[in-house]
């Protein structure tokens, strides 16, 4: 399904070049992060939606079976017991289409990489001092 060749500008122009169904997906993934992050800034980075506040937060994208979902090493490894059921890597997870997509587990994971990002910028002050 990742079938564009012009990166996208923003989010919307991310989401319109799916299919209705998966669009719709990608909005309620999209709401869910801005709700769990609401002062995060929507941008595209790596040609994917993506949330950042004191640096990346996560990075989302649809392919053809499955949405991928980019919450960095540490985000994926604090919740290795809730992400079992999917399909990981380093940095990464595949929420598959024909399945439910956890989306208050995805909450979770936006509002620890909030927290994560925040204590990170604020050690980083301190040291500056």
């Amino acid at each position: 399904m990742k079938q564009q060749t012009i990166i996208p500008k923003s989010i919307d122009e991310y989401i319109l070049q799916y299919p209705q169904e998966i669009q719709e997906i990608l909005k309620t993934i999209r709401k869910v992060i801005k709700e769990s992050a609401p002062n995060a800034e929507e941008k595209i980075s790596y040609a994917m939606p993506t949330f950042a506040s004191n640096g990346n937060l996560v990075h989302f994208a649809a392919y053809k079976n499955h949405i991928g979902f980019y919450p960095t090493p540490s985000g994926i490894n604090t919740f290795k017991q809730e992400l079992s059921e999917y399909k990981t890597s380093k940095g990464a997870v595949q929420f598959p289409l024909e399945k439910p997509i956890p989306y208050g587990l995805i909450s979770k994971i936006v509002k620890y990489r909030v927290d994560e990002n925040k204590t990170k910028a604020e050690g980083k002050i301190k040291k500056k001092k």
